[in-house]
């Protein structure tokens, strides 16, 4: 099983739509996918339609170590596409894991009852540092940080993503490896000197030869500033459902190209799944032009 966190210290970067739309797509690859949803604002929550709705949530997991699938998994319309709910409507859990003595390796230490059931889980978190977003690192073998390209998310992505890093980079020595870290850039303006200056300089610092604790990584796939993606959210539907061609007269790629490509950059272990997930797109266009 594979555990990606979503992660930004900055907020309104993206992290819920590329989580909503990471995790679908490999849900229509075949494979049992798994949310959890530990933003304090739960947009991931109510994303995609519910099928239904488990009675506990997030909150019964980290507080009560509840294991009980039936209790706890919510489904939703998308086949394969579960997941459990943010219900931490007090905002306790924070203040509950930071005086726990398992606080910040709560999650990692639960992340065997689901393996059995899901071939990747995606956690959502919340944009600010905080002992959740440490917990979700700590129990994630990936992490993905979506970066708009301009200069005020650039220097918070120094002093707060990749500060974040580096101070769990200790964990080593309890024989706890941090996850790579893969910085995504979102959305991309089609001309803006500005945006290309930020973006290349991103490339240049975290070129191949750069290391340092957080082992982190600039993707190959940029998302570019499209609406399709915020038309996708507004039907409640993947995005690369809703455009799995290019349209014409446009330079950027189809949603489907771009999540496809990210996807098989961040799990190059299965091509298959992300070839199959175009197919099964295709069968799906009636369904999607319908809506």
């Amino acid at each position: 099983m594979q555990t990606i966190c979503v992660i930004s210290t900055k907020g309104g970067v993206g992290k819920t739509t590329f989580a909503a739309n990471l995790g679908a797509f490999f849900a229509d690859a075949g494979l049992r996918v798994l949310l959890l949803d530990l933003d304090t604002q739960p947009t991931l929550s109510s994303y995609y339609e519910l099928r239904h709705k488990a009675p506990c949530g997030i909150y019964e997991l980290l507080a009560f170590n509840e294991q009980e699938h039936g209790r706890l998994v919510s489904r939703t319309i998308i086949e394969g596409l579960d997941i459990i709910v943010a219900n931490d409507e007090h905002r306790q859990l924070n203040t509950m894991l930071l005086h726990a003595p398992d606080g910040r390796l709560r999650l990692r230490n639960l992340m065997p009852v689901f393996e059995p059931d899901y071939d990747l889980v995606l956690i959502d978190t919340q944009g600010a540092r905080s002992v959740l977003l440490e917990m979700a690192v700590l129990a994630s073998t990936l992490a993905v940080s979506p970066v708009t390209p301009e200069i005020l998310s650039a220097r918070e992505l120094s002093r707060g993503t990749l500060q974040l890093m580096r101070d769990i980079a200790p964990y080593r020595h309890l024989g706890i490896q941090p996850p790579a870290l893969r910085l995504l850039i979102n959305r991309m303006p089609a001309v803006s000197a500005n945006a290309r200056l930020v973006r290349e300089s991103l490339r240049l610092i975290f070129q191949d030869g750069f290391q340092d604790e957080t082992g982190a990584r600039v993707l190959e796939t940029v998302i570019p500033a499209t609406e399709v993606f915020q038309r996708a959210a507004t039907m409640g539907l993947p995005a690369h459902r809703v455009e799995a061609r290019r349209p014409s007269g446009r330079i950027a790629p189809s949603a489907l190209e771009i999540i496809r490509s990210i996807a098989t950059e961040l799990c190059p272990k299965w091509p298959m799944q992300c070839a199959r997930a175009c197919g099964l797109t295709g069968k799906r266009k009636s369904h999607v032009e319908s809506a």
